[in-house]
Protein backbone atom coordinates (compact mmCIF):
# COMPACT_ATOMS: atom_id res chain seq x y z
CA UNK A 1 0.00 0.00 0.00
CA UNK A 2 1.51 3.21 -1.04
CA UNK A 3 1.05 6.10 1.69
CA UNK A 4 0.22 9.74 0.72
CA UNK A 5 1.73 13.06 2.33
CA UNK A 6 -0.10 15.87 3.39
CA UNK A 7 0.52 17.33 0.03
CA UNK A 8 -0.75 15.40 -2.43
CA UNK A 9 -3.77 15.22 -0.38
CA UNK A 10 -4.61 18.43 -0.29
CA UNK A 11 -3.49 18.42 -3.88
CA UNK A 12 -6.00 15.15 -4.45
CA UNK A 13 -9.00 17.19 -2.91
CA UNK A 14 -8.35 20.53 -5.20
CA UNK A 15 -10.52 20.68 -8.10
CA UNK A 16 -9.50 21.88 -11.68
CA UNK A 17 -11.62 23.03 -14.30
CA UNK A 18 -10.22 23.24 -17.75
CA UNK A 19 -12.12 24.39 -20.05
CA UNK A 20 -12.71 25.72 -23.77
CA UNK A 21 -14.95 27.96 -25.07
CA UNK A 22 -15.64 29.47 -28.70
CA UNK A 23 -17.70 29.00 -31.28
CA UNK A 24 -17.14 26.13 -34.22
CA UNK A 25 -18.92 27.97 -36.53
CA UNK A 26 -16.84 30.72 -36.65
CA UNK A 27 -13.00 29.79 -37.70
CA UNK A 28 -10.48 30.72 -34.98
CA UNK A 29 -12.61 31.33 -32.50
CA UNK A 30 -12.79 27.19 -32.38
CA UNK A 31 -9.51 27.20 -30.55
CA UNK A 32 -10.34 26.74 -26.66
CA UNK A 33 -12.77 23.62 -27.96
CA UNK A 34 -10.03 22.05 -30.60
CA UNK A 35 -7.46 22.70 -27.56
CA UNK A 36 -9.83 20.81 -25.13
CA UNK A 37 -10.48 17.68 -27.67
CA UNK A 38 -6.40 17.20 -27.68
CA UNK A 39 -6.36 17.06 -24.32
CA UNK A 40 -9.94 14.90 -23.27
CA UNK A 41 -8.68 11.92 -24.46
CA UNK A 42 -5.73 11.43 -22.13
CA UNK A 43 -5.85 10.30 -18.34
CA UNK A 44 -6.14 12.92 -15.46
CA UNK A 45 -6.08 12.40 -11.54
CA UNK A 46 -9.19 13.08 -9.20
CA UNK A 47 -10.33 16.68 -9.44
CA UNK A 48 -8.92 17.59 -12.51
CA UNK A 49 -11.77 18.09 -15.43
CA UNK A 50 -11.35 18.63 -18.91
CA UNK A 51 -14.56 19.78 -20.60
CA UNK A 52 -15.47 21.69 -24.08
CA UNK A 53 -18.46 24.13 -23.08
CA UNK A 54 -18.24 25.78 -26.45
CA UNK A 55 -20.89 28.69 -26.62
CA UNK A 56 -22.55 27.26 -23.30
CA UNK A 57 -21.26 29.85 -21.16
CA UNK A 58 -23.80 29.73 -18.78
CA UNK A 59 -22.89 26.15 -18.28
CA UNK A 60 -19.39 27.05 -17.47
CA UNK A 61 -21.04 29.85 -14.90
CA UNK A 62 -23.16 27.06 -13.42
CA UNK A 63 -20.18 24.23 -13.09
CA UNK A 64 -18.02 26.80 -11.48
CA UNK A 65 -20.98 27.46 -8.49
CA UNK A 66 -19.57 23.81 -7.43
CA UNK A 67 -16.24 25.34 -6.27
CA UNK A 68 -13.28 24.93 -7.83
CA UNK A 69 -9.55 25.81 -6.95
CA UNK A 70 -8.40 26.52 -10.17
CA UNK A 71 -9.97 27.50 -13.79
CA UNK A 72 -8.12 26.97 -17.01
CA UNK A 73 -9.58 28.96 -19.71
CA UNK A 74 -8.95 28.37 -22.96
CA UNK A 75 -10.26 30.88 -26.06
CA UNK A 76 -9.30 32.89 -28.85
CA UNK A 77 -8.76 35.97 -27.81
CA UNK A 78 -7.41 39.32 -30.24
CA UNK A 79 -5.10 40.97 -27.96
CA UNK A 80 -2.76 42.85 -31.32
CA UNK A 81 0.05 40.15 -31.10
CA UNK A 82 0.41 38.05 -34.60
CA UNK A 83 -1.85 35.50 -35.34
CA UNK A 84 -1.38 32.00 -33.58
CA UNK A 85 0.43 33.92 -30.79
CA UNK A 86 -0.31 32.01 -27.43
CA UNK A 87 -0.28 33.88 -24.56
CA UNK A 88 -0.72 32.54 -21.07
CA UNK A 89 -2.29 35.41 -18.38
CA UNK A 90 -3.39 35.23 -14.76
CA UNK A 91 -7.35 37.07 -14.73
CA UNK A 92 -7.66 38.34 -11.03
CA UNK A 93 -11.03 39.86 -9.75
CA UNK A 94 -9.65 43.55 -9.92
CA UNK A 95 -8.61 43.23 -14.01
CA UNK A 96 -12.07 44.45 -15.54
CA UNK A 97 -13.36 41.28 -16.61
CA UNK A 98 -16.37 40.14 -15.95
CA UNK A 99 -18.35 43.70 -15.20
CA UNK A 100 -19.78 46.73 -17.03
CA UNK A 101 -18.45 50.36 -16.98
CA UNK A 102 -16.62 50.94 -13.45
CA UNK A 103 -17.16 47.75 -12.51
CA UNK A 104 -20.47 47.43 -12.41
CA UNK A 105 -21.99 44.19 -13.18
CA UNK A 106 -23.25 43.96 -16.54
CA UNK A 107 -26.72 43.79 -18.00
CA UNK A 108 -28.78 40.93 -19.29
CA UNK A 109 -27.25 37.68 -20.28
CA UNK A 110 -28.11 35.70 -23.28
CA UNK A 111 -27.87 32.06 -22.04
CA UNK A 112 -26.52 30.66 -25.53
CA UNK A 113 -23.86 33.14 -26.25
CA UNK A 114 -22.32 34.04 -22.65
CA UNK A 115 -18.58 35.41 -23.17
CA UNK A 116 -16.25 34.81 -21.01
CA UNK A 117 -16.50 38.03 -19.24
CA UNK A 118 -20.25 37.76 -18.51
CA UNK A 119 -19.69 34.32 -16.98
CA UNK A 120 -17.33 35.79 -14.44
CA UNK A 121 -19.59 38.67 -14.07
CA UNK A 122 -22.37 35.61 -13.27
CA UNK A 123 -20.40 33.97 -11.14
CA UNK A 124 -18.58 37.16 -9.49
CA UNK A 125 -22.49 37.92 -8.73
CA UNK A 126 -23.02 34.52 -7.03
CA UNK A 127 -20.16 34.50 -5.34
CA UNK A 128 -18.47 31.92 -7.14
CA UNK A 129 -15.07 32.78 -8.49
CA UNK A 130 -12.94 30.28 -8.82
CA UNK A 131 -9.51 30.90 -6.43
CA UNK A 132 -7.19 31.44 -9.24
CA UNK A 133 -7.97 32.07 -13.07
CA UNK A 134 -5.25 31.20 -16.39
CA UNK A 135 -6.08 31.97 -19.55
CA UNK A 136 -4.57 30.53 -22.06
CA UNK A 137 -5.10 32.75 -25.39
CA UNK A 138 -4.20 32.71 -28.85
CA UNK A 139 -4.22 35.45 -31.42
CA UNK A 140 -6.81 34.74 -34.39
CA UNK A 141 -6.39 35.10 -37.86
CA UNK A 142 -10.27 35.12 -38.85
CA UNK A 143 -13.24 35.05 -36.88
CA UNK A 144 -15.63 34.66 -39.77
CA UNK A 145 -18.41 32.54 -40.18
CA UNK A 146 -16.80 29.32 -41.15
CA UNK A 147 -15.62 26.22 -40.25
CA UNK A 148 -11.91 24.62 -39.38
CA UNK A 149 -8.90 26.80 -38.07
CA UNK A 150 -6.52 29.02 -39.88
CA UNK A 151 -3.04 27.70 -40.62
CA UNK A 152 -1.56 29.60 -38.11
CA UNK A 153 -4.07 28.64 -34.93
CA UNK A 154 -3.97 25.22 -36.00
CA UNK A 155 0.11 25.56 -36.08
CA UNK A 156 -0.30 26.93 -32.36
CA UNK A 157 -2.64 24.03 -30.87
CA UNK A 158 0.45 21.83 -29.89
CA UNK A 159 1.54 24.71 -28.15
CA UNK A 160 -1.82 25.99 -26.28
CA UNK A 161 -1.66 21.67 -25.05
CA UNK A 162 1.93 22.33 -24.08
CA UNK A 163 1.05 25.52 -21.89
CA UNK A 164 -1.96 23.66 -19.95
CA UNK A 165 0.50 20.61 -19.30
CA UNK A 166 2.77 23.09 -17.51
CA UNK A 167 0.60 25.08 -15.65
CA UNK A 168 -0.89 21.49 -14.29
CA UNK A 169 2.79 20.80 -13.94
CA UNK A 170 2.99 23.48 -11.93
CA UNK A 171 0.24 23.04 -9.64
CA UNK A 172 1.02 19.80 -8.71
CA UNK A 173 -1.18 17.60 -11.00
CA UNK A 174 0.58 14.74 -13.07
CA UNK A 175 -1.85 13.28 -15.44
CA UNK A 176 -0.95 11.15 -18.66
CA UNK A 177 0.59 14.51 -20.38
CA UNK A 178 2.28 12.20 -23.28
CA UNK A 179 -0.92 10.15 -24.04
CA UNK A 180 -3.72 11.12 -26.38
Amino acid sequence: MRSTSASEEVASARRTLVAGVGNIFQSDDAFGVEVVRLLAGRSWPDGVEIADFGIRGIHLAYELLDGCDLLILIDAAARGADPGTVTVLEIGPDDGVGGGPDGAPAGVMDAHGLAPDQVFAAIDSLGARPARTLLVACEPADVRDGMGLSDQVREALPHAVRAVEEILRQEGVHGDLQAG
